[in-house]
């Protein structure tokens, strides 16, 4: 049995399956189980690596009450706090970035994420991993709402939100140019949404967020026309179901967490002339994600495959 630890965010989950994928190879004979959130559990469960999905919280034990596993990897982070948890299960081969007491492939602040956790697999375990290997399967049954164009306005923290009077200029234009817009988010960005939607004339209908679970969301990502968003994990969505998007960065560097280079994704990225990368976790709107703007975004949508 492998074990594989990655309980953060939609984002995390996905940057990590062309590693995840990589695990698989090295231990094809091997039950591979993915340590997840709660909420991200049924969406781990689309990909086809996976066998088991074990729920778990960010840096907290593993409830497992198994025999120890022949693997365990830790795609969680680089240091002991999260190392930890993935030595506990006293593994008979343990997989971490080096860091005191945990000897392992070096970890790089400068490299991209999915390169990142497929260079911990192939130099600890001794396989090739693709970096565009980041497809999942896409959920049974109808979507939500499908061919739609979903506009994501939200973020994890105030940084990395793209101003909403401007995503909402953004939704009115598209939506007069004959696009089923929806509105997404989570349970906690429903406010935002509907601010976004009532900004640009759009019914209530409209405003998906706080309405779909992970899975149901990635099947509307999955059957959309395109896809608009700051950096976030919708856009990691986009990238797992290859389908057009815009995707603005700011504070952190495409070159960390940016898409794959396909000509269906348009990314928006100033940051070069305005400081370099910020803070992810800024409580003010970033100066590089600022300096995006709306004609900015409409000229890349018009450059986009099925715009």
């Amino acid at each position: 049995m492998a074990v594989v630890l990655r309980p953060l965010g939609l984002g995390d989950l996905l940057t990590g399956v062309p590693a995840v994928r990589g695990i698989r190879a090295a231990v094809p004979g091997h039950r591979l189980v993915l340590a997840t959130t709660p909420a991200l559990a049924p969406l781990a469960g689309l990909v086809e690596a996976v066998d088991e999905v074990l729920t778990a919280g960010e840096l907290q034990p593993l409830d497992w009450d198994r025999p120890a596993p022949e693997l365990a990897v830790d795609l969680h982070g680089k240091g002991p706090l999260s190392h930890v948890v993935v030595a506990d299960l006293h593994p008979m081969r343990l997989l971490t970035f080096d860091s005191p007491g945990y000897p392992g492939p070096r970890w790089y602040p400068d490299e991209h994420e999915v390169r990142r956790w497929c260079r911990l697999v192939e130099e600890g375990l001794g396989v090739t991993c693709d970096p565009d290997a980041l497809d999942l399967a896409v959920p049974p049954g109808p979507p939500v709402a499908a061919g739609v164009t979903v506009v994501h306005p939200g973020a994890a923290y105030p940084g990395r939100r793209w101003p909403p009077e401007r995503f909402a200029a953004v939704a009115a234009h598209l939506a007069a140019t004959g696009h089923d817009v929806r509105v997404t988010g989570g349970p906690a960005e429903r406010a935002l949404a509907e601010d976004v939607a009532r900004r640009a004339g759009l019914d209530a209908d409209a405003v998906l967020a706080g309405r779909t679970s992970s899975v149901e969301l990635a099947g509307v990502v999955a059957a959309a026309r395109l896809v608009v968003c700051g950096d976030t994990g919708v856009a990691h969505l986009a990238s797992a179901y290859r389908r057009p998007s815009v995707v603005l960065f700011g504070p952190v560097s495409p070159a960390l967490w940016g898409p794959p280079r396909r000509p269906q994704h348009v990314v928006l990225w100033h940051g070069e002339v305005h400081g370099g990368a910020g803070d992810p976790h800024g409580s003010t709107l970033d100066p590089a994600l600022a300096a995006v703007t709306v004609d900015e975004v409409l000229a890349a949508l018009d450059r986009l495959p099925t715009a």
